[in-house]
């Protein structure tokens, strides 16, 4: 598998970087984890705009979602070939109400629906192309997924937005990539079943024996190197911020 950073910035976009946006690519398919704020944007630099081929949300926070708004519009009125066909997108219970109040003027109640094939995600396992990805609830005030990518005996984990908890640590057991928010700074923040630090998610990688933690979803008001120093100090494998534009072969 291919993972491409789209954008890792949490809660708003930063100088440098769109909100959370990730692209998977295995076999000639794209899967898109996430499409927040700015991400449509940075995506066509990696992959055109009609080829993906599924999106998985996270949850249905702005900074995780909201640009599937500009791509309605990207996929509903193109007129040069004609209106796509449905794309699916997995998100939780409630995903495509949730686009079309914040579009706020589609022509119609099912507009949405007419370019995205919405599947509704639980905990479980299922395919998604030439993937297997398991899926389960984390910590967060929403209801929330962090998601793993098989394919071809390597496996990848991504924790979308949680607080500390035993069904990520066990989601992301033995990952070659495990892709870990870390948005709070320890010593800092400490709110429950919100976010991870740097120390939190150095913790997560180590009691699920991950073999790399890239961390992610950093807001622009937090310093990373701090949270990459708290990560270092309590796991003992490969470490580093994820970047936009940076890529990985797992």
């Amino acid at each position: 598998m291919k993972l491409t950073v789209v954008g890792c910035s949490g809660s708003f976009p930063s100088a440098e970087s769109a909100c959370s946006s990730y692209l998977v690519e295995a076999d000639g398919f794209r899967l898109l984890l996430d499409m927040g704020n700015g991400a449509l944007g940075e995506l066509q630099r990696h992959c055109g705009l009609y080829d993906l081929d599924a999106i998985f949300l996270s949850h249905l926070h702005a900074d995780h979602c909201i640009d599937m708004c500009a791509y309605f519009v990207a996929r509903y009125y193109r007129h040069d070939g004609g209106r796509c066909d449905p794309l699916p997108v997995y998100g939780p219970e409630g995903t495509e109400h949730r686009l079309t109040t914040a579009y706020a003027d589609t022509p119609s109640a099912s507009s949405m629906s007419e370019v995205f094939d919405f599947h509704t995600v639980k905990p479980g396992t299922f395919e998604i192309g030439p993937l297997t990805v398991h899926t389960d609830r984390v910590a967060h005030p929403v209801e929330a997924y962090a998601i793993r990518v098989e394919h071809g005996g390597r496996s990848l984990t991504y924790s979308g937005d949680t607080g500390v908890t035993a069904t990520l640590d066990q989601l992301a057991r033995d990952s070659d990539l495990f892709l870990c928010e870390a948005a709070f700074t320890h010593g800092k923040e400490a709110i429950p079943d919100l976010h991870l630090n740097g120390r939190e998610a150095g913790q997560t990688a180590a009691r699920a024996a991950a073999r790399r933690l890239v961390l992610t979803h950093i807001p622009p008001w937090t310093d990373p190197q701090i949270n990459l120093t708290d990560a270092r100090e309590v796991f003992d494998g490969p470490v580093e911020l994820a970047a936009p534009r940076a890529t990985y072969l797992v």
